[in-house]
Parts: C-alpha cells; sequence; structure tokens
C-alpha cells in the first residue's frame, strides 16, 4: 500500500513538473515576442523622434523663411520709397545743374562781351594815337575807365620833372587822343618808385610825382593846344604800384573819364575795327 502511494505522489510529481516546464516555454516565448515587439516599438520611436526634430527644424527654417520675406518685402518697400525720392533728388539736381549751367555760360558771354567792349576801347584809342612801341605806351580798359601808361623813360631823366625832347612826339599823340575827344575829362597822374628821392627843391616822391604830371598837363596845353579845363594833375608817389620792377613803376598815366554816352560811342568806333570782328 505504501508502495502504490509512493507511486502515485511520484507521478503527481512527474506531471506537475511536466506543466510547468510547458508553461515556462511558453512565456519564454511571450517575453522575446514581447521583447521584439518593444524593440520595433523603439526603434520606431527613435524614427518618430527624428521626424519630429526634422519637423521642428522645417518648422524653424519656415518661420525664419517667412521673416526675412516679409523683412525683404519691407526693404522693397523702403526702396521703392527711396527710389522714388532719390529719382526726384536726382531729378532737382540736373535741373540745378542746368540752372548753374546756364548762369556759367551767361557768364562766360558776360566776360567775351566785357572783352570785347574793352578790346573795342583800346582799339578806338590805338586807332587815334598810331604806331608805338608796346614798351613805351600801354593802353587798358578797367570798369569803363581808359588808362593810358606812358613809361618813365620817353618823358623825363632820373630825378627830373622837365618833359625831354624825345616825349614831345609821344605827347603829340596824346593830345590828338584827348582833342580827338573833345568831350572827355581827364587825369595825368604821375607815379614814382619805391626809393625815396630828395633833390633840390623836390622834397620827397609826392612833390616829384605832381610835378611830373604838372610840366605833362603844361606842354598839352601850351605846345598841342588842349584845353585846361579838361584836365586835371595829380601825383600818387610810390603808392600805386604795378610790378616789382622799379622801372615800370615810374611812369606817367593818363586816366580818360568819358560819360556813360562817350562810353558807348567809343565802343561803337572800336568795333567797327576788324581786329575785333
Amino acid at each position: 500500500m505504501k508502495k502504490i502511494i509512493l507511486g502515485c505522489l511520484g507521478a503527481t510529481l512527474l506531471l506537475s513538473s511536466c506543466v510547468s516546464q510547458k508553461k515556462y516555454t511558453d512565456l519564454e516565448a511571450k517575453q522575446k515576442e514581447t521583447q521584439d515587439l518593444l524593440n520595433s516599438a523603439t526603434v520606431k520611436l527613435n524614427s518618430c523622434l527624428e521626424d519630429t526634430a526634422r519637423l521642428q527644424l522645417l518648422e524653424d527654417q519656415n518661420a525664419y523663411l517667412k521673416a526675412n520675406n516679409q523683412e525683404l518685402i519691407n526693404n522693397l518697400g523702403n526702396l521703392t520709397t527711396l527710389t522714388s525720392k532719390g529719382a526726384d533728388n536726382l531729378e532737382r539736381s540736373l535741373e540745378s545743374l542746368k540752372e548753374k549751367d546756364l548762369t556759367i555760360r551767361k557768364l562766360n558771354n558776360a566776360v567775351t562781351r566785357r572783352d570785347s567792349v574793352n578790346l573795342a576801347l583800346v582799339q578806338s584809342l590805338k586807332g587815334v594815337l598810331g604806331n608805338l612801341d608796346d614798351e613805351d605806351i600801354e593802353i587798358s580798359v578797367d570798369k569803363g575807365v581808359v588808362f593810358v601808361s606812358i613809361s618813365d623813360k620817353l618823358l623825363f631823366n632820373t630825378g627830373s620833372y622837365v618833359v625831354s625832347n624825345k616825349a614831345k612826339s609821344v605827347l603829340e599823340k596824346v593830345a590828338k587822343v584827348v582833342n580827338n575827344k573833345p568831350d572827355f575829362e581827364f587825369m595825368v597822374e604821375g607815379h614814382t618808385d619805391e626809393r625815396s628821392f630828395s633833390k633840390g627843391d623836390l622834397v620827397d616822391n609826392w612833390d616829384l610825382s605832381v610835378k611830373r604830371a604838372t610840366s605833362v598837363v603844361r606842354m598839352l596845353q601850351k605846345d598841342f593846344g588842349v584845353d585846361p579845363k579838361r584836365m586835371t594833375a595829380a601825383g600818387r608817389a610810390e603808392y600805386v604800384p604795378v610790378s616789382s620792377e622799379l622801372s615800370k613803376n615810374r611812369r606817367t598815366r593818363i586816366v580818360v573819364l568819358p560819360k556813360i554816352d562817350q562810353f558807348y560811342t567809343m565802343i561803337e568806333e572800336g568795333l567797327k575795327d576788324a581786329a575785333i570782328n
């Protein structure tokens, strides 16, 4: 009996052991399946995370592009405004340049006319004076005043106010000019260099320059019949130099003072000269 009981117990244990092993195997298979599923899910999760990151990056890039696009649109609007303003400024600048160019051309024309007038006046006087060496006598025009400068070496000896004999031919031509314009008034100016001078009855350069002017006036009046009421004698001493060369500053200058109508008459006469036309 005892043996029967032990046998039954042994069979029971054997059957129990067989069932547990089967369940273990099933569980192990399920665990493996679950692990496979877990691994697959992990792979998919990682893929989703990567896709999410890429999507976020794309969204960030899209937002940046939208903002940049808006900035470009704003800049384009500003550029359009600036371009419009620039075009207006450019147009105004061109108009200003046109006005300046017109002003410059007018000034150039005025200078040309002035030069022509001056040349006409000079030619008018030179036509009366005839041929004279340019170093001996110079005619110029400044602001409507005609100047005839005669070199000192033609008129006086050094330190003297006595008109030399060789100067008479020059003063004769000067007299011809002023007598040819009977309505003109003129002034004879004596000029010296800057070296101080004192000799005999001459006190200084003022004295010398005045006496030289009066000597010329007297000869024009007495020898060549110029009306004394039309003449003025003046001395400028050394105070109106024209050059650094002392010899050029020693001169007698005749200043012709025409009235305005006489001035234009001289212009008309001078413009007839072929050298101007």
